[in-house]
């Protein structure tokens, strides 16, 4: 019988196609995963219980993307000066447990916001670290993996990682035990230390003796991506603030809902991206990034639309269920998409600084966006006109998409 190429037949063959080092990254990833899935979807709703207002709530939200901006510049730094990629990741399971534990207990704001901010600074030492490890791993062993392919793998982790965690966050809402969802944060990061002590993440390729190419030179051809990354990265952060709050307070027409619903319908966006994530990254990867940028506003814009227009009707939960399509095809398309266009767009010598900045977007988006979506529904009550300004906002970013260039590949 002929040697040929075929479909991996099992899932432990499938995953025997990439890297060890990649599928090493990957279970990280999904542990992390699965521990932020429940604090990052549903803090919001613990608060809620506390009385906070929205603007209260979505201000500890903004407040903990703020923090992370000197994190997220300082895990820069230390990568593209050769540091070890998991030493960030293992600074950011320190403030990240430090930061559970006090939300755990929190009872007053002062007490909540100090924990937003334990949580920023993790989350900024984490990711720059995180997805620069993606491009490292791929580039080990005898047969260097396309780091596209290598990005769609690891967001799947992702997805599935907060899907479960969400799902296991609504269960414990529907039990009472909501405030559980910071035990299993603590539990799965400190399994990510024990591992990253046992088996070290990829090496940063640090400063070469051959003179570095200045920002004037890698920096332009980046901003594209940054700013398309400021107006896409605010969807995740609205739909971890004001999505539960929304639901949970109604709408002109649409009535309240129960917090553990609102719960569940959330997973359900989460749910349909572990589903798509791999087919459509794994897709997309074939083509030229400004692609599947561009088809992530579209949807994102499509999916917001639905959830303004699902403020409008006492039948809006059926709106809400179909805008998760659109929503988690946004973000299945922008994640690992816009990860590997960084990598495309930068010379190895900044690829940490460059994830840095790429990471700021989200932070940056993540401080502004909650700020504004609490103003708009305490002051509107409902959520149309916050859901109509994002839709617009992803519309006007569509022609960026389309000056995305890159020079060089991973």
């Amino acid at each position: 019988m002929t040697q040929s190429v075929r479909e991996p037949q099992t899932g432990r063959d499938w995953l025997l196609q990439f890297p060890v080092a990649l599928r090493e990254v990957a279970a990280v990833r999904l542990i992390a995963a699965f521990g932020a899935g429940g604090v990052l979807y549903l803090t919001p709703l613990v608060f809620h219980q506390e009385l906070f207002s929205a603007s209260q709530v979505t201000l500890g939200v903004a407040l903990a993307a703020l923090v992370g901006t000197a994190s997220r510049f300082a895990a820069g730094l230390m990568l593209d000066r050769g540091m070890n990629s998991g030493t960030p990741v293992l600074l950011a399971v320190l403030a990240s447990v430090l930061g559970d534990v006090r939300l755990f207990s929190a009872e007053g704001f002062a007490a909540y916001l100090a924990g937003q901010v334990l949580l920023g600074i993790a989350m900024g030492l984490y990711w720059p670290a995180i997805e620069l490890a993606v491009a490292l791993a791929c580039a080990t062993g005898p047969a260097p993996l396309p780091s596209a392919r290598g990005y769609a793998l690891v967001r799947s982790a992702d997805a599935l990682g907060i899907a479960g965690g969400a799902l296991l966050g609504a269960t414990l809402s529907v039990a009472g035990l909501l405030r559980g969802i910071y035990l299993v944060d603590i539990l799965c990061v400190l399994t990510l230390a024990g591992l990253l002590l046992r088996r070290r993440l990829p090496d940063a390729p640090g400063r070469t003796r051959q003179r570095a190419p200045g920002p004037g030179t890698w920096l332009p051809p980046l901003l594209p991506l940054l700013l398309i990354t400021l107006v896409a990265t605010s969807l995740p952060a609205l739909m971890q603030s004001a999505l539960p709050l929304d639901l949970v307070r109604g709408g002109l027409g649409r009535p309240a809902m129960a917090q553990s619903l609102g719960a569940l319908l959330i997973g359900v966006q989460l749910g349909l991206l572990v589903l798509i994530q791999w087919p459509v990254g794994q897709a997309l990867a074939r083509r030229p990034v400004r692609r599947g940028i561009g088809l992530s506003l579209l949807s994102f814009a499509g999916g917001t639309a639905l959830l303004a227009a699902s403020s409008l009707s006492g039948l809006g939960v059926g709106l809400v269920l179909v805008a998760q399509l659109p929503l988690a095809l946004g973000q299945a398309a922008f994640l690992p998409i816009a990860t590997e266009a960084v990598i495309e767009l930068t010379p190895p010598q900044h690829q940490g600084l460059a994830m840095a900045l790429f990471s700021q977007c989200f932070a940056i988006s993540g401080f502004i966006a909650p700020l504004l979506a609490g103003r708009a529904l305490d002051a509107q009550g409902h959520g149309a006109a916050l859901w109509l300004v994002v839709a617009a906002a992803c519309l006007a970013a569509v022609p960026l998409a389309a000056r995305l260039r890159p020079t060089s590949s991973a």
